[in-house]
């Protein structure tokens, strides 16, 4: 690193300045797109970097694309000469023992890699892109680090815009300021800055503020005037805790039980469900694995079912139906070889699909609803809550962050093989290694149905 003093001159708006000037326990900036927040993150860290010796701050972004173009980047050039970094760590060094480091949780638990760390400050850029859980989780690695001789009321920053999947739990804490618990309103301040607080692209980019007019209704409403009600909250609003989970029970021999499969290599979603005789839908199992090549994830599928455990069919998603050019199988071929039989595709129409398992969350004449999921199937009741509609098919749920969707996929396609239908005949399924017929039961619902 040269001797040579490098001299970092901004020019923040008064926003900006709000931002920088702040030092309660948790500040949020923007609401809209255009308001200058990565710059304004990127500096503040900078700022707390230089100025306060010793000091360890934590940066992230949702995932390392973004971290890379909105921060390492711009961070490279400007902080050249005046801290080293090192790549390895993904951290920029200071001579005067200062840290920030880079991260990204592009899965839920990329976040845990941060447990038993101490960070006094932590930068959540795009914070309505990470969950509530990823949120708490990070406040247990906000404390004192140890390093600095000066005394530091350890902090976090966010950067937001409405929508996303972290959209409630911002809105509660930072617009409707809603507080549970030992959360203090005091601890939460918010600085709102729009695309016309931007002098710099106000004058440099002024057709972006005609992009931002040429939006959808909502996305128009949310990202030029940063309204936090514009977007709809949770996908399924329908679903509480309280009414659609239920400790484990022993189920008995009689009531008919099925698979659902959502495959992806990133992640293995497997639901194991029961008809009760009241015709309630219990998911009962699930699989959630990162990682499994298809014939592994058919091998963990089986291991995970009992022997005598009665299995009328696997629903799975359509495109495991196709012939893969390598080896000319399909994916029902490689599951079938793993053991995993009678499998059915899944009907895959999205909106339908949806208004079907919508149903099955409302409550029934009894004032129970049709759908009951065990508490140990930890991974669709985090999901499901977690699902929020798409920004521009507005009956469909959003399919971003990825991760948050396998489960809930898995359970639409189960709740559209359950689908009665008194007026049609049951519907033949037939494959190179089973035949048979879908026997049509009094109460309209057939044992499985293919499509």
């Amino acid at each position: 690193m040269s001797d040579t003093v490098k001299e970092i001159v901004i020019t923040p708006n008064d926003k900006q300045k709000q931002f920088f000037e702040s030092r309660t326990r948790y500040t949020a900036y923007g609401g809209a797109r255009g308001g200058g927040k990565s710059w304004a993150m990127r500096m503040k860290m900078v700022m707390l970097a230089l100025g306060c010796d010793g000091i360890q701050i934590l940066l992230l972004r949702r995932t390392l694309g973004e971290l890379r173009e909105n921060h390492l980047f711009p961070l490279l050039s400007l902080l050249e000469g005046v801290a080293k970094y090192a790549s390895t760590e993904k951290e920029f060094r200071f001579p005067n023992g200062s840290r920030i480091r880079l991260g990204y949780c592009d899965s839920e638990n990329d976040v845990l890699q941060f447990q038993g760390q101490a960070y006094e400050v932590i930068g959540m850029e795009e914070a309505t892109h990470f969950t509530e859980r990823q949120f708490f989780a990070l406040t247990e690695s906000n404390r004192y680090s140890g390093q600095m001789k000066e005394p530091f009321r350890p902090r976090m920053y966010f950067t937001c815009n409405p929508g996303g999947v972290g959209h409630d739990w911002v809105k509660r804490l930072f617009v409707d300021r809603i507080y549970r618990g030992a959360e203090n309103p005091d601890d939460y301040t918010m600085i709102r800055s729009l695309v016309f607080d931007n002098k710099f692209l106000m004058e440099h980019n002024p057709e972006y503020v005609q992009t931002l007019q040429a939006l959808p209704e909502a996305r128009r409403r949310a990202m030029l005037y940063g309204d936090w009600n514009a977007f709809e909250g949770a996908f399924f609003p329908e679903f509480d805790y309280d009414k659609h989970t239920c400790d484990a029970f022993d189920i008995p021999k009689e009531w008919i039980r099925f698979r659902a499969l959502d495959y992806g290599l990133d992640m293995t979603a497997c639901l194991w469900l029961a008809v009760g005789s009241d015709k309630t839908l219990y998911v009962y199992r699930e699989l959630y694995e990162p990682d499994l090549i298809l014939s592994d994830a058919g091998k963990r599928i089986v291991q995970n079912t009992a022997e005598r455990e009665n299995i009328r069919y696997t629903v799975a998603s359509p495109d495991l139906w196709n012939r893969r050019q390598d080896s000319g199988k399909s994916g029902f071929d490689i599951l079938s070889a793993s053991g995993v039989k009678r499998l059915v595709k899944a009907n895959n129409a999205r909106i339908p699909g949806w208004r079907v398992l919508r149903e099955y969350l409302c409550t029934g004449e009894n004032g129970m609803p049709r759908l009951v999921i065990f508490r140990n199937c930890k991974n669709l009741i985090r999901t499901l809550p977690l699902l929020r509609f798409d920004t521009d098919v507005t009956e469909d749920a959003a399919d971003t962050p990825h991760e948050i969707t396998h489960a809930p996929e898995a359970l639409r396609y189960a709740v559209m093989s359950r689908v009665p239908d008194r007026h049609k005949q049951a519907i033949p399924f037939r494959s190179s290694l089973y035949t048979f017929d879908t026997p049509k039961r009094e109460d309209g619902y057939g044992d499985f149905i293919a499509y």
